[in-house]
């Protein structure tokens, strides 16, 4: 009679302790912007300064500079990748995660396709490859060449079919902190090839490497974002059928479960701290794929505080107390306003004020007098 295997169940509060330890925020890394944005497979962009942010909180002495130059330099590039969101990814991950999802891409079209009845996607992908290499375009430019070929398409339709289709990079100075840009998309292939650079800015030779595996990719989930359950890596790469690729690699995983009884899986030497290890407040801006990169959320955001993160469609920045999200912040004009969710202590309130102060110094856009104040601004 075969013997079931029992594993061992992580508690909340552990798999919290696991996750920040990943997420390098538990403590500050002391390591470069570029291989910390390589460590958390990119980093959530669907808006402009999110990307920096998220660094701040992260790296020890991060300065918004650092990220503006690895922008300019193309060393990182700004492309729509996990679950149809703009990232933040360096050059190497740009060519090869997109491949990963490109499946996913493919059926976004299909949903659109009443409003592309009689449009040839192939002939479609090759035009606008060849429009959009021969000069960064805005999407709207991209739309009307289309409708050129295609005028009783929907121009809406059109523009998601070449978006899908394309692996489309926002080019500079879109996405460098203290500059502004329209967006303008070029292939990751174009602005990644150093015969197409500026002669004022050019870019680094990148080979063309080979699309990174299933299962290598599932490895780096895990290091950036685990232990972790088949549904988690589905939601973060917004992908499915991934149950045969960690079947693969069980043998060299750990296996846990969660207090629901869920299967988690992690690699075997990856930390998982004690849960009683202190984490201090860090200041997450919108989007953070700490709160969008599993399927439970428990383990960053209590039930008490579910859907009070978000308005609409548009998340709110959120600050995180004992290592759970505990509060909303907005800064503007050098005040950081701080609305908790619950009650905290006067320790947890001191310490609030003073990673406030922190990240005021470190991202704030003016000189001057700036301030922490506890206040409401989800209205």
């Amino acid at each position: 009679m075969a013997t079931r295997t029992v594993h061992p169940v992580l508690d909340t509060r552990s798999l919290n302790r696991a996750t920040l330890a990943r997420q390098l925020l538990l403590s500050r890394a002391a390591i470069p912007a570029q291989d910390a944005v390589a460590h958390l497979l990119g980093l959530q962009a669907q808006n402009v300064k999110p990307p920096y942010f998220q660094l701040h909180a992260r790296l020890a002495g991060f300065r918004p500079a650092e990220l503006a130059e690895l922008m300019e330099s193309r060393q990182v590039v700004r492309m729509v990748t996990m679950r149809s969101t703009i990232h933040t990814h360096t050059a190497h991950d740009a060519l090869t995660l997109r491949p990963l999802v490109q499946g996913a891409r493919d059926r976004e079209v299909n949903y659109f396709r009443k409003g592309l009845v009689g449009v040839d996607l192939e002939r479609l992908g090759e035009l606008a490859r060849a429009f959009v290499e021969a000069e960064p375009r805005t999407m709207g430019e991209i739309r009307e060449e289309l409708l050129t070929q295609w005028p009783d398409a929907d121009p809406q339709s059109l523009s998601v079919a070449a978006r899908c289709r394309l692996p489309l990079v926002q080019v500079t100075p879109r996405g460098v902190w203290g500059r502004s840009g329209q967006v303008r998309l070029t292939t990751v292939e174009r602005w990644l090839d150093t015969a197409a650079a500026p002669a004022a800015l050019p870019a680094p030779a990148v080979p063309a490497p080979a699309p990174q595996s299933v299962d290598d990719v599932v490895l780096r989930y895990l290091g950036a974002f685990g232990p972790a359950s088949v549904k988690d890596m589905q939601v973060w790469a917004g992908l499915t059928r991934l149950r045969e690729a960690f079947e693969r690699l069980r043998p060299q995983l750990a296996v846990f479960r969660d207090e629901n009884g869920v299967e988690l899986f992690d690699l075997p030497d990856a930390p998982r701290p004690d849960a009683g290890t202190p984490a201090p407040p860090r200041f997450l801006p919108e989007f953070d794929n700490l709160l969008l990169s599993h399927a439970d959320r428990t383990r960053v955001v209590a039930p008490e505080i579910k859907g009070r993160t978000w308005v609409g469609n548009q998340s709110y920045c959120t600050l995180l107390v004992d290592g759970f999200v505990a509060g909303l912040w907005r800064l503007e004009e050098g005040t950081l306003t701080v609305e908790l969710l619950g009650k905290v202590s006067k320790k947890d309130r001191a310490e609030i004020v003073a990673e406030g102060e922190r990240l005021i110094a470190g991202m704030a856009d003016q000189d001057g007098r700036c301030s922490v104040r506890f206040g409401s601004i989800s209205g």
